[in-house]
């Protein structure tokens, strides 16, 4: 009987972190379609995607209002009411120490001033998952990082969206929540379509037409990131208890059948006892078809040293990177590649998937090269100014600037320098 992880050598490993990955031609040429005709079709265009798609049903508005939004928190049960408001206050505690780390700042120069200073977006649009499973907990992520950045209009997009859904767009401060999914949702937060106002920026995860849609508007809108099949990589030793390795690697599995959970194994006997773990586990797990399928699109890979597993986790640069072996702080802190960090056995994945505070929303497909989480900075624009003094300083300055202007040949520039230096060219 084969594995449910391969196991593959360092060199194997590399090779496929290495590997591009292709671009959904399939899902691009559908989305480039349904965006065009929203785009040009506007509120009629949305309602009949949405319609063809199952995003709402004939009687219903597409919009759901704040009102609406505060009935829905009603009707949930109180526990449920009070878990979606507990895990708000992590997210937004976490979100708020992230704003008062970005500073404004003023410079003091010989020739004037200069700064710095955060602005807020003025509408952002959140994208929650509806289909396979409905995720709330990304309405929470994406409108709650919005609101503390100073966001004025939050909106959330999702398709069919539940009575739990509602409840966490009202507890997140959301202004209304429009019922549409896939690239249509994409296309009219980014364009606008008459009832559906156009916003500065598109976040969250969704399905491959949604990443596909959100590569189209690029641009016209600000995106958070190109989001792919969610990963999961966890470095492993002797120490490690399989149990939950195994657990948190059929956690991630059961996302998407085209999940990536990969294991580093720093001794050989965690691999195998991870493995037979994950035959255990995967027989009484309700999501085990979804979840079996995603393992085999992963894989173990033995790595000799540490070293060796820190430079596969460079070169993978995932999405969620586990460290549970001996010493985790220590080999975390050679290794700076991955959408997030969770050291430890307590330090498990899916607490952060589910409100710790730090981001659920996370760069893939080796993207965790150049990206980071969603933030606050996601809603926000750094804005610089300057103003200066007549002093010999700025005369300096602008003559420097005519110089570096002559030597361009730009001369409406080199004029334009040399009267702020009191000269004329």
């Amino acid at each position: 009987m084969s594995a449910l992880l391969e196991r593959i050598e360092l060199d194997e490993a590399l090779a496929r972190a290495a590997a591009s990955s292709e671009r959904d031609l399939e899902a691009e040429s559908s989305a480039r379609r349904i965006v065009a005709n929203v785009r040009s079709g506007g509120d009629a265009a949305l309602r009949s995607a949405g319609l063809e798609f199952g995003d709402l049903e004939p009687e219903q508005d597409l919009s759901i209002e704040r009102c609406e939004l505060e009935a829905a928190l009603a009707r949930v049960p109180p526990d449920v009411r009070a878990l979606l408001e507990r895990t708000a206050a992590r997210i937004e505690r976490f979100a708020r120490a992230q704003r008062d780390a970005l500073r404004d700042f003023e410079l003091e120069t010989e020739w004037g001033r200069c700064g710095q200073r955060w602005v807020a977006l003025e509408r952002a649009g959140c994208y929650a998952p509806g289909g396979r499973y409905p995720l709330p907990s990304s309405v929470l992520m994406t409108a709650i990082p919005a609101r503390v950045a100073g966001v004025r209009q939050v909106l959330v997009a999702s398709p069919r969206p539940n009575d739990v859904t509602l409840a966490a767009a009202a507890v997140a401060g959301a202004d209304a929540v429009l019922r549409a999914g896939g690239a249509q949702a994409v296309a009219a937060l980014a364009y606008g379509t008459g009832s559906v106002p156009r916003v500065d920026v598109v976040v969250g995860p969704g399905n491959r037409f949604v990443t596909a849609a959100k590569r189209l508007v690029a641009g016209d809108v600000a995106i958070d990131m190109l989001a792919g099949p969610s990963e999961l990589v966890v470095v492993a030793d002797a120490t490690s208890d399989p149990d939950c390795i195994a657990a948190d690697l059929l956690a991630q599995a059961e996302h998407d059948p085209r999940a990536r959970p990969i294991l580093l194994a720093l001794d050989a006997r965690v691999a195998d006892a991870v493995e037979r773990e994950l035959a255990l586990q995967l027989d009484t797990l309700p999501t085990r078809d979804v979840a079996r399928t995603a393992l085999a699109n992963g894989f173990s890979a033995r790595c000799a040293s540490r070293a060796d597993a820190a430079r596969l986790v460079q070169a993978l640069a995932p999405e969620h990177l586990e460290v549970v072996c001996e010493g985790a702080s220590d080999f975390a802190a050679t290794v700076d590649r991955y959408g997030a960090l969770f050291l430890g056995e307590n330090g498990a994945e899916v607490l952060g998937d589910y409100g710790a505070g730090p981001n659920h929303t996370l760069p893939t497909g080796g993207t965790a090269r150049f990206s980071g989480p969603l933030g606050v900075q996601t809603f926000l624009v750094a804005r610089t100014w300057m103003a200066g003094r007549s002093n010999a300083s700025l005369t300096e300055l602008a003559r420097d600037a005519a110089r570096l202007a002559d030597l361009e040949g730009l001369a409406g520039h080199a004029r334009a320098a040399h009267l702020r230096a009191g000269s004329r060219p």
